[in-house]
């Protein structure tokens, strides 16, 4: 997960989609101020960052970010790989949104684009193969921008292993991986399963709690029963690389603010890691 070794500390990053619409200068000083090191931007016309910014708004948000020692994590984007297209200007479309995307993440520093299946209740073969071919079209630009384009666990591909199998066929590196914890054990995987599945592909995980399955409001890290213990468990050594608090206040108003809450769930998440790392064998890659 983003060339972890097991020498490297783990790295804490939190989604815009639990600050909707705060500007990037508020963004930066909650960063830095709970001890994050990195952002995954939502990257929505009703954000500060977004398709649409102009160069000379990149480079100022690129500026920011460096002058704050913040990373940009991601653009998480909404443009659904599997999603039926039932012409040549749909399709046209997808693969514009696709390219726009990783230019975006590219002008900005940021080494990953979110994207999600979207293939609905279609067939699954048809929906993979259409996932295969987009991803296949996009990878050629992001190899050349030094983006990797990452297939998010969710709706038609929640769990670890649809989405592993769309990325094995696509055999590309710049197609991987984002583990979102949530949907994957919605679908009834376990960490470890999701994890065997992933590695070979893993970009980053999403990390968040729920109080059930049937009550996704979002919680503080470590209130809900989402297995976050059991995920680091899962990634072993690779847990040096980036966990992100994906806090989805934007589709839940009446959750608790996220800013309160930051530096509480960082150090659930360090004491995680630190329980881990005193396991014994903790040192070897799980899954393997």
């Amino acid at each position: 997960m983003g060339g972890g070794d097991g020498s490297a500390a783990a790295r804490f990053a939190f989604s815009t989609l639990g600050v909707p619409g705060m500007p990037v200068a508020e963004v930066l000083r909650l960063a830095t101020g709970a001890g994050y090191q990195g952002v995954e931007l939502r990257a929505h016309p009703e954000e500060p960052v977004h398709p649409l910014l102009g160069a000379r708004e990149r480079a100022a948000v690129r500026r920011q970010f460096a002058d704050a020692g913040v990373a940009v994590l991601a653009v998480a984007g909404y443009a659904r790989v599997a999603a039926e297209v039932r012409d040549a200007a749909g399709e046209a479309e997808s693969g514009r949104e696709l390219s726009e995307l990783v230019l975006l993440a590219a002008d900005l520093g940021a080494p990953y684009v979110r994207v999600f299946p979207g293939g609905g209740g279609r067939p699954a073969r048809a929906a993979g193969a259409d996932a295969v071919r987009r991803l296949r079209a996009v990878a050629p630009l992001a190899a050349e921008r030094g983006v990797r384009v990452l297939l998010e666990t969710h709706d038609s591909h929640r769990t670890g292993a649809s989405a592993a199998g769309v990325l094995g066929a696509v055999g590309r590196r710049q197609a991987g991986a984002l583990w979102d914890v949530l949907h994957c054990w919605l679908g009834g995987e376990a960490p470890a399963e999701t994890y065997a599945a992933l590695a070979p592909y893993l970009g980053y995980v999403q990390v968040k709690d729920v109080a059930s399955a049937d009550d996704l409001t979002p919680l503080p890290l470590g209130d809900g029963v989402l297995p976050l213990p059991a995920v680091v468990a899962a990634l072993g050594r690779e847990a040096g690389g980036w966990l992100c608090w994906e806090y989805e206040r934007r589709w839940y108003p009446r959750a608790a603010g996220l800013p309160g809450l930051l530096a509480r769930g960082r150090e659930h998440l360090e004491r995680l890691l630190d329980a881990d790392a005193g396991r014994p064998g903790a040192g070897a890659p799980a899954g393997g």
